[in-house]
């Protein structure tokens, strides 16, 4: 069993930047892919990084390519999402997800992840 909880959320006007973390429980956290998704109000639940296990491989959804990096340390059972660049249009609540499968293949689903966190808020003020 693993359990995630975020931080980092806040209010960031356009331009701004925020650092997202998310803290795992569980011995087996390393051996985990890790995600970022977002979802807006009103929108589903969309991919927006992640990671795999040992932090070499990464993926970005277009929108955010250059803006945000994804990163891990093992060590401290925690994954990060810096965001900068922030857009008003990157307002969501942010989820971190664990994908306990081993592989880092279709990341970009969130049906790939058994665990997730309960999410932290960000808003891009105008």
């Amino acid at each position: 069993q693993v359990q995630l909880v975020e931080s980092g959320g806040g209010l960031v006007q356009p331009g701004g930047s925020l650092r997202l973390s998310c803290a795992a429980s569980g011995r087996t956290f390393s051996s985990y892919a890790m995600g970022w998704f977002r979802q807006a109000p009103g929108k589903e639940r969309a991919f927006v990084a992640a990671i795999g296990w040992n932090g070499v491989g990464t993926i970005y959804t277009d929108s955010v390519k250059g803006r945000f990096t994804i990163s891990r340390d093992n060590a401290k059972n925690t994954v990060d999402l810096q965001m900068s660049s922030l857009k008003p249009e990157d307002t969501a609540v942010y989820h971190c997800a664990a994908d306990s499968s081993g592989h880092f293949r279709n990341v970009r689903s969130p049906a790939q992840y058994d665990y997730w966190g309960q999410g932290t808020q960000v808003t891009g003020s105008s």
